[in-house]
């Protein structure tokens, strides 16, 4: 067996690396050599593991001191797993409060085969204990105290149908209540007890399925770590997750899960991105690159300056947007609930006239085994979770059916063009500044990179990047003021410096660029974007830069349009010439420049009224955009209002997660309603299979139940749309 588990080198590193408590053909049970699992850092530990090619789950008992591996039995896998552990570099550090003794955060103590028990207020999974304990006495019916043995099976049945009854109503536990009571009422215990035993199969695998499809979700949440390496007083220190602050340099080694989303300021490594953008191959990173909470180093070490610690981080919002996203249903899941209950009528009332016609309570047990609510009710709502799971392990987080829903009815989508359509990593071009004598290059690019660097919009952040690659200095200025959807003004020592669009100096401001105008029109012929800047009201300079179309832009609106969508349009603040450069060889219905946050808010409310529309941006500007229209999505480098107007966030840079989410979104909800249609249909024949008196008790139980059991299976399947390979 050990053979079949680990190829033989990897077993033979075992006497050095660790130990094999338990093993068979796709688990490992492991005791780590040298590590201290109370001391060690779960999240850091778990997340080195789970990226390894091949690996399904994992679960760390500090108690027991083991790591048990679920994995998919390939030949390398037992390999990888046995080096990364025997390798795997330990974030020690010193327990501060009750409980840490016991375990750390994200374990739980283990049974004797090492299968976890539910830790504190996580909610464990159904036990199939009653419902086996129920088939056993229908079996053996014929042999026992017969009413004794009916009775403690149905009694549950009977105790919530009677509070149902009282509390709530005329509701299904009602009708399940009266089928197996009449039942047993007629001696036909063998009915009652196989029509008890499969209610509760059916209602075993109904919480099964919705307990695992919460798990699926609840598994992309992933924990902060509990601690990390940070330079202080000029060393290198251990200390807890909560305690990190903005700007600080955090330092993270191969194995190790990055605790902040930053930027990296020295060092080189490859880091897994997996968990959180859903890239599958690992993405190298160096100074300058930014990197995000959650993913993991597979290589290398790196240096990173802390830009969003602690609720602020990638993760922590993947796990707010998650628990928002559970919480909101759409109009399809509300009105399946709604006509799941009314249908319960639609049984009783059959049920009666049946029975008024024919006084045949077999008749009626048949009938009142059917219900409409278990599918009709549960089937949308696992369909949703699976849905969302899918798509935020592709880096798409929806929040919530009713996002969902309305995405899937999107028939117009209209494109902030920066960072959208374009990659939004623009790059400086020309630096010109008209009065070179007294503002020469070095020092008119310091001065803008000084007021620039805080800002996010991705015009800031090209300028930003070109004085630091030149080295030039910082110049003091005074408080920053934002000038939303136009730029930005600071007093300095020479006065007041403002930057931004030209519709912004010029019409706002009144500064005039005339004597410069044939300078401009030039570089703006040659489809250049320009940052207008002016000091105490003269034009000083300005600086051009260059964006890129997406190399996937044109293929993902082609995909837009066979999933449905009439209209694509695409909205932009800069000039005409630049739009139209950009727009070129898209298929695109219209084109607006020159729009301030107010005109892309109008241009989507005159869009609406023709059509149901979403708007995909990610600036400050576009907020207002983002909250008028029907549907708002943010890409992932989108600041933070953005992320918080949209009902949609995607996190890995491309396009494609956009006509991904349309996709799910469509397939899913063709998913409701053939489930939807399906349930009706066949428990409606059911009904009438036993109005008729063709259908006894226990073939109309077995059909009912089967039906819900698959329809659910179907529905945690997922909508099964096609999506980009994770």
């Amino acid at each position: 067996m050990m053979g079949e588990v680990l190829p033989a080198d990897a077993a033979a590193a075992t006497c050095q690396g660790p130990a094999i408590l338990h093993a068979t053909r796709y688990r490992l049970r492991l005791r780590p050599a040298g590590l201290d699992l109370c001391r060690v850092d779960a999240g850091a530990l778990t997340a080195a593991l789970s990226v390894l090619p091949g690996v399904r789950g994992v679960r760390i008992n500090a108690k027991a001191q083991c790591v048990i591996v679920e994995h998919d039995g390939g030949p390398g896998t037992g390999r990888r797993v046995m080096g990364t552990l025997a390798g795997f570099e330990p974030a020690r550090f010193e327990p501060t409060g009750a409980g840490h003794a016991d375990g750390v955060a994200g374990t739980a103590p283990a049974g004797d085969d090492g299968q976890p028990e539910p830790a504190a207020g996580e909610e464990a999974p159904p036990s199939p204990v009653r419902m086996i304990l129920v088939g056993l006495a229908a079996l053996a019916t014929p042999l026992l105290p017969r009413p004794a043995v009916t009775l403690a099976g149905i009694a549950p049945t009977l105790g919530h149908g009677a509070d149902t009854l009282v509390r709530r109503g005329i509701k299904v536990p009602v009708l399940d209540a009266l089928s197996v009571g009449l039942a047993t009422l007629r001696g036909e215990h063998m009915t009652a007890n196989i029509a008890q035993f499969l209610l509760e199969l059916s209602g075993y695998i109904e919480a099964s399925t919705g307990h695992r499809s919460d798990v699926l979700i609840a598994g992309l949440m992933q924990p902060n770590p509990e601690s990390a390496m940070v330079e202080r007083g000029g060393e290198v220190v251990r200390v807890p997750f909560a305690t990190l602050v903005e700007g600080e340099r955090v330092h993270v080694g191969a194995g190790q899960a990055i605790p902040i989303d930053g930027t990296v300021l020295d060092g080189a490594a490859t880091v897994n991105q997996a968990s959180v953008t859903g890239e599958s191959l690992p993405i190298p990173k160096e100074a300058g690159a930014p990197v995000l909470s959650g993913t993991v180093l597979e290589e290398g070490r790196l240096v990173v300056r802390a830009d969003r610690v602690g609720d602020s981080t990638t993760t922590a919002r993947i796990a707010r947007f998650i628990r928002e996203a559970l919480g909101r249903r759409g109009q399809t899941q509300r009105l399946a609930e709604q006509l799941a209950d009314r249908r319960v009528w639609l049984s009783l009332g059959t049920g009666a006239a049946v029975f008024a016609l024919t006084r045949d309570t077999r008749r009626l047990e048949s009938l009142f085994l059917v219900d409409y609510s278990c599918a009709t009710r549960l089937a949308p709502a696992v369909a949703v979770k699976s849905t969302l799971y899918q798509a935020t392990s592709r880096g798409i987080l929806i929040k919530g059916g009713e996002a969902l829903e309305r995405l899937a009815g999107i028939d117009t989508v209209v494109f902030d063009k920066t960072g959208t359509l374009t990659h939004g990593d623009l790059a400086a071009t020309d630096i010109l500044t008209f009065t070179p004598a007294d503002w020469p290059r070095e020092r008119f690019l310091a001065a803008i990179a000084s007021i620039a660097e805080h800002a996010t919009h991705p015009v800031a952040a090209a300028v930003v990047a070109l004085a630091r690659a030149e080295g030039v200095g910082h110049i003091g200025h005074e408080e920053v003021d934002f000038v939303i959807g136009h730029g930005l003004q600071a007093h300095m020592a020479d006065g007041l410096l403002q930057i931004g669009s030209r519709h912004y100096l010029v019409d706002h401001e009144n500064v005039s660029f005339q004597p410069h105008e044939p300078l401009l029109d030039g570089l703006i012929a040659e489809g250049k974007t320009l940052l207008h800047v002016a000091l105490d009201g003269r034009p000083l300079g300005v600086i051009a830069l260059r964006d890129r179309p997406r190399a996937e832009a044109g293929a993902v609106l082609a995909r837009l349009r066979s999933l449905g969508i009439r209209r694509l349009a695409m909205v932009t603040g800069d000039r005409r010439e630049t739009a139209l450069r950009i727009a070129g060889g898209l298929d695109l219905d219209a084109v607006e420049w020159e729009a301030d946050p107010e005109a892309k808010a109008a241009i989507i409310r005159r869009l609406r009224d023709r059509g149901r529309v979403a708007f995909v941006g990610d600036g400050v500007n576009d907020g207002p955009a983002l909250m008028s229209a029907d549907l708002g999505i943010a890409m992932p480098g989108a600041a933070d209002i953005a992320r918080a107007s949209a009902d949609i966030v995607l996190l890995d840079d491309r396009l494609d997660g956009l006509a991904d989410a349309l996709a799910l979104a469509r397939g899913t909800m063709g998913l409701i309603r053939q489930s939807f249609a399906t349930a009706v249909g066949v428990n409606t024949a059911i009904l009438a299979g036993a109005s008729f008196g063709w259908l006894p008790p226990v073939v109309s139980s077995v059909l009912h139940n089967g039906t819900t059991i698959a329809l659910l299976g179907r529905a945690l399947a997922g909508a099964g749309a096609p999506v980009r390979p994770s």
